[in-house]
């Protein structure tokens, strides 16, 4: 790949809201263009048959139903509330 010009990484930079001197621009040019020559090597990889992997530990979760419950803990939620009403939080009204 060829290296990206200052003006292209000025470009990269405001649209990341990254600020960057002048001198700078040089400096962060060679730095992602080092980037972009690495991930286009690695595009050069044979992945054929290699699953795709979250982990490089092979670990499976527990798994638990799937049920909706209200934890049974409606007065301990409750608490430290300021103000409740019927098992609700009661809360300022903001919109007239």
């Amino acid at each position: 790949m060829s290296s990206l010009d200052k003006e292209t990484v000025r470009k990269i930079a405001f649209l990341s809201r990254i600020n960057v001197s002048e001198e700078g621009l040089s400096e962060l040019a060679g730095d992602l263009t080092r980037i972009l020559d690495f991930v286009e090597e690695l595009q050069e990889v044979d992945v054929e048959g290699c699953d795709p992997l979250t982990s490089v530990a092979d670990l499976t979760l527990p798994l638990r139903k799937d049920e909706v419950t209200d934890g049974n803990i409606q007065q301990k939620v409750l608490a430290n509330a300021p103000m409740t009403d019927a098992g609700c939080f009661v809360v300022p009204k903001v919109v007239e």
